[in-house]
């Protein structure tokens, strides 16, 4: 049974006490959708100032959305697109403080103000992007990238 825990320490030590969380609760699942909805959710409960978290998948060449939190969401990117198709075609991640300055910038909600983009790298391949967007300017610091790429390869464990 899931609960909600308290993260004790610094920011750094917070992420690798998320990490070690999601490592636990995908223990023994390998259900793509099932890990996924599981990851959206604790991001969702972990992380503060955020209005969407969730994942877009490949598929036939394009980002479809999978599992998430947050308000309806545009359902198709293309590669190249927006910050979740360009990090597809950069294969890294990305942190973008104002995604009104980001060129070709996808607008689902217009509240969103800032974004962290993470791709799903496995075996060379890019299996889709984890997407979080903040109703604040410049939320995501170096911190929160490193933590959320540790989170990204313990789930890519997972799947």
């Amino acid at each position: 049974m899931f609960g909600n825990i308290t993260y004790n320490g610094n920011l750094t030590e917070q992420y690798e006490q998320l990490s070690k969380q999601l490592d636990a609760l995908l223990e023994g699942e390998n259900n793509l959708i099932a890990n996924l909805s599981n990851a959206s959710a604790l991001l969702n409960t972990f992380l503060n100032e955020i209005n969407w978290v969730g994942f877009y998948l490949m598929d036939e060449g394009e980002l479809v959305l999978g599992p998430f939190q947050g308000l309806p969401a545009c359902v198709r990117i293309p590669v190249g697109r927006g910050v979740c198709g360009t990090t597809v075609s950069k294969e890294q991640t990305m942190v973008v403080d104002d995604v009104h300055a980001f060129p070709g910038h996808i607008a689902c909600d217009a509240a969103s103000k800032s974004e962290i983009v993470i791709p799903l790298i496995k075996n060379g391949a890019v299996l889709g992007v984890l997407d979080i967007d903040s109703p604040i300017e410049a939320r995501f610091t170096s911190e929160d990238k490193d933590g959320l790429e540790k989170f990204v390869d313990v789930l890519l464990k997972h799947i």
